[in-house]
């Protein structure tokens, strides 16, 4: 159960750290890939923090679901 909530937990978080900053997230991990981008477009912006959101729903949900099946 401690492993759960500890995991959902740092997920959460790192799901809320790329929601709240995705173009920091684009710094680290894209712009290496293109010497012409000096920006991420919208749609990266935008998918980026779809994908955020729904790793932090992910975390929400591995931190509340060793409550409800106990």
């Amino acid at each position: 159960m401690l492993w759960s909530i500890s995991g959902g937990v740092i997920i959460f978080v790192l799901g809320m750290f790329i929601f709240l900053k995705p173009d920091l997230v684009w710094k680290l991990t894209e712009v290496w890939k293109s010497y012409r981008a000096d920006e991420p477009s919208e749609l990266y912006l935008k998918t980026t923090k779809i994908g955020g959101i729904l790793f932090a729903l992910l975390g929400v949900v591995m931190i509340i679901l060793p409550f409800i099946l106990k």
